[in-house]
């Protein structure tokens, strides 16, 4: 395998934590962003205002702050006709990129052409006090407000509170950044770091048993009647009736994803088909979610119920309902399955396994804190302008989403943010992803934020308590292949606060019960999680500062059971490389027999005898050499923890297929990126469903030899070859009673002492009981 390239890989890093520095005798200050580089700011709160005098001839006062420090400058709103305005904004100056040390707040009044001057309030920087978490909030003070000449104006004060503080700071979330001075105050929720939950969801299961006294409009014919759910943008529609009835029976089972709050309806429409594309409805029944029964683990489904169905004409008319006499009927069950893990993500990398159900949900086993560093030698991701990135991060872990702040055009952002996760499953998965923000100063509402690259961690292959600093490279896979887009700089911290929990969940299923119970099938599986990722994507686009949808998609990977050759070489290699290790045990094996290592062999043979001679050591023996094997292997463990890994995924490597030269290997990630249906020209679909048979030709030899050598298995005692099984038979007989007459470490010495002996006593040609299996008949024959 050639060696991985060497800017794919992690590089350690070691920056000035608290968490290290505490233990080194440096800052010994707690904190609770200790995982993370203090950077520290200038905050300005400027809350209110009163007494302002009136500028303009009419009376009127339209007034707003300007907050000024060197060459940046923060704005509030402007308040319309009022000299008591009330605007509680904040503002944060990186300390690290201060132009002066005076700051100067400027209370304006909103004019047309130039805006008039109305006083100021200048601050010495060197008098801000400094404050530190868990600190209460300073108070803010009134300030009188000065003329140009900096004397004090009779009318007009201001209220402020400034302060020197870090990003542990409750304040910094909601601040107007210093790096986001260009930005518009309606676009600058959009650069905000924030905390987004994933609704929590439910598998719904809706049972359609069978209608009653349908009325089609043609009374002369019986109704080719199904049954057409919807819940939200999900459809299912059942099968028709095997008898066209007035009264039809169906018996069938679907499934949904809903959502809380439950605000949907469920809405059955029973319909006739006329003809081809020409249904009549012939009744319909709105189900709302919220009065569905919920049913815990392997508890009775609720009992199914008799629901009227409604003409739609009826429906629409005002109480109509309340007088109908007489209506068809169809009986339904359905239930809200809670002790379901509704999954939206692949379970390779999933995050959470607790079911819906609050009450079956176990407690949690530790914490899982990460630290977003940095990021350097990104790619600009914008090329108008002259405009770099504005890149920001996300992370999702459980039911919990949290964005960083957007730094803006810059390849080397910085944002020192932590946050925690509680850990209920040691075998999960974190996911970060690097995105640039495309909303921002008037963008285009069509436009996409572009993701920059991702990384996965899975939290058991990391030390309990171990502090991890790396930089993580940022790839991404595009039609013309791997691209590097810079490297992510993270720290990862796992904490255990319930050993016993801990090691006793190894021993618990992965899913909750009911998927075991009552298992749903992998094909529906796969179409409710797309569907469930449909609806954390919508839920999460309607929050502020939305999480876009192409952001939710890109993180839980939705087409990641797409088909690729890429991925089918990756999965052949792991299988390759998984055999290997069972082909290294018959060489060694081999190496024995053949006396390779003739000190070895005597060895092998003298464990061989004793364990004959005490068979009551062998399961002692193989456990002891388990053991000795990971004791041995603990040298080699993993230093760093898992990180995308492109040389696994055979982003970079050769084609390790033996395929035609006509197939041009580089078309492989262009397919692989290709839409659904196709977009290609006919010729290279051709070329590609050529590669396609090429390869699955070689599986599909593989696969039938490994059937050959099952049905020659089969054929020893199912008499297929007449002769060969009389020999098998009446050879068993005989060995029968040889065993049985001979006692067993006997037989057990003669059979190692034979499979062990010298070379000098072996032959080059196959033995006697590898020709009489090679010569035993198989199915192949019989394929046509």
């Amino acid at each position: 395998m050639p060696k991985t390239n060497p800017e794919f890989l992690l590089v350690e890093t070691s920056p000035p934590l608290a968490a290290r520095l505490r233990y080194r005798g440096g800052d010994k200050t707690a904190s609770t962003y200790d995982l993370v580089e203090q950077m520290h700011y200038l905050y300005v709160d400027v809350v209110k205002a009163r007494n302002l005098p009136v500028m303009d001839v009419s009376g009127s006062l339209d007034p707003y702050v300007e907050v000024k420090l060197g060459n940046y400058k923060g704005i509030t709103k402007h308040l319309e006709k009022n000299q008591k305005p009330v605007w509680h904004q904040i503002f944060a100056f990186s300390k690290e990129r201060l132009q002066s040390n005076l700051v100067e707040v400027t209370v304006k009044d909103k004019d047309i052409g130039k805006d008039d001057f109305v006083g100021r309030v200048t601050l010495d920087l060197s008098e801000v006090p400094h404050r530190v978490p868990p600190d209460n909030p300073l108070a803010p003070q009134w300030y009188r407000l000065e003329d140009k000449k900096g004397d004090k104006i009779t009318k007009g004060e201001i209220m402020l509170a400034v302060w020197i503080g870090t990003q542990a700071d409750e304040s910094f979330a909601e601040a107007w950044h210093s790096d986001a001075h260009n930005i518009s105050q309606k676009n600058l929720a959009n650069t905000r770091s924030k905390v987004y939950i994933s609704p929590k969801l439910y598998y719904l299961r809706v049972f359609v048993f069978e209608a009653q006294d349908l009325v089609p409009s043609d009374k002369g014919r019986s109704p080719d009647a199904c049954v057409r759910i919807q819940l939200g943008n999900q459809l299912r529609v059942t099968g028709p009736s095997p008898v066209q009835t007035v009264n039809p029976v169906w018996n069938e089972e679907h499934m949904f994803v809903a959502s809380e709050p439950f605000e949907d309806l469920i809405i059955v429409t029973v319909e006739d088909r006329i003809g081809p594309g020409k249904d009549e409805i012939l009744g319909r029944e709105f189900i709302p979610v919220r009065n569905v029964p919920q049913r815990h683990e392997t508890t009775k489904l609720p009992d199914p119920r008799w629901f009227n169905l409604h003409k739609p004409s009826l429906a629409e008319a005002e109480g109509t309902e309340k007088n109908e006499k007489f209506s068809s009927k169809i009986l339904i069950r359905c239930c809200l399955e809670a002790g379901y893990h509704v999954l939206d993500e692949s379970t390779h990398f999933i995050s959470d396994l607790q079911p819906s159900s609050k009450s079956l949900r176990k407690g949690s086993i530790g914490t899982l804190e990460l630290g977003i560093l940095s990021a350097k030698n990104l790619m600009p991701m914008k090329n108008e302008d002259g405009k770099l990135t504005d890149a920001y991060c996300v992370a999702k872990y459980g039911n919990k989403w949290i964005r960083t702040r957007t730094i803006l055009d810059t390849l080397d952002p910085r944002w020192n943010e932590q946050y925690t996760w509680d850990v209920y499953d040691p075998c999960t998965v974190i996911t970060i992803g690097v995105f640039d923000n495309c909303r921002i100063n008037g963008s285009k509402a069509v436009a996409k934020d572009q993701g920059i690259g991702k990384v996965r961690i899975r939290l058991s292959t990391l030390e309990t308590d171990r502090i991890y600093t790396h930089y993580y490279p940022l790839v991404v896979l595009t039609p013309s292949g791997l691209k590097k887009n810079g490297e992510l700089h993270l720290v990862l911290r796992f904490t255990c606060t319930a050993w016993v929990n801990m090691v006793t969940i190894y021993g618990r299923p992965l899913l909750p019960k009911m998927h075991y119970v009552q298992p749903i099938s992998i094909i529906l599986i796969d179409r409710l999680r797309h569907q469930a990722m449909q609806i954390v994507a919508a839920r999460l686009g309607r929050a502020e500062p939305p999480l876009r949808h192409e952001v939710v998609e890109y993180m839980l990977d939705v087409d990641c059971h797409m088909w690729s050759l890429r991925k089918s070489k990756a999965n052949y290699l792991r299988i390759m490389e998984l055999l290997s290790g069972v082909t290294a045990i018959f060489r060694w094996f081999n190496d024995i027999c053949t006396w390779r290592n003739p000190v070895a062999t005597v060895l092998i043979h003298a464990l061989f005898l004793i364990l004959v001679c005490y068979p009551q050591l062998i399961l002692p023996t193989i456990f002891l050499c388990l053991f000795v094997i990971g004791i041995w292997n603990y040298r080699l463990r993993p230093r760093h923890p898992p990180h995308l890994d492109a040389e696994l995924s055979q982003a970079i490597n050769t084609d390790p297929f033996e395929l035609d030269e006509e197939f041009d290997l580089s078309d492989e990630l262009d397919e692989e990126f290709d839409m659904f249906p196709t977009s290609r020209p006919s010729d290279t679909v051709g070329m590609r469903y050529r590669r396609l048979r090429s390869v699955v030709g070689q599986v599909q030899t593989v696969v039938g030899d490994l059937a050959s050598q099952g049905e020659r298995a089969q054929a020893m005692l199912y008499w297929r070859d007449p002769r060969a099984t009389s020999t098998f038979i009446i050879f068993s007989l005989i060995w029968a009673v040889f065993i049985y007459v001979t006692p067993f470490q006997v037989v057990a010495v003669l059979i190692g002492l034979y499979m062990l002996r010298h070379p000098w006593f072996r032959s080059k040609m196959p033995s006697v009981p590898v020709n009489f299996f090679k010569r035993l008949p198989s199915k192949s024959d019989m394929l046509i």
